[in-house]
């Protein structure tokens, strides 16, 4: 990229002022958010444990900083099946889909 003296780059992710992608930050807290809510969550269902792993997974990928597109939405697609009929998750898990919009469409295999 060509700079001008005196201009500052642009990069191509947003930042916070501690050098974070605020998209990482908000599915931080989306995924710890839903992970909260599933553990209180008084009931047990057939595919919870399919549930707390993908949080896991997403938990993880959070931590590395960088998450994989695909994966993160793999991981969703696990999720909303497993716990989408629970109206009591409801919000929280449209949280974590929401964070994971902000990452964009996962690239698309070429045929």
């Amino acid at each position: 990229m060509l700079q001008s003296v005196g201009q500052t780059p642009v990069t191509e992710k947003p930042v916070t002022e501690k050098g974070e992608d605020p998209r990482v930050a908000g599915l931080a807290g989306a995924v710890s958010r839903l992970r909260r809510e599933l553990a209180g969550y008084p009931v047990e269902f057939r595919d919870r444990a399919i549930a707390e792993d993908e949080l896991a997974a997403l938990a993880v990928m959070v931590a590395d900083g960088a998450p994989d597109v695909s994966r993160m939405r793999r991981s969703l697609l696990l999720i909303v099946g497993s716990i989408g009929s629970v109206s009591a998750l409801g919000p929280a898990l449209m949280g974590v889909r929401n964070a994971v919009d902000l990452f964009g469409e996962a690239p698309r295999p070429r045929r």
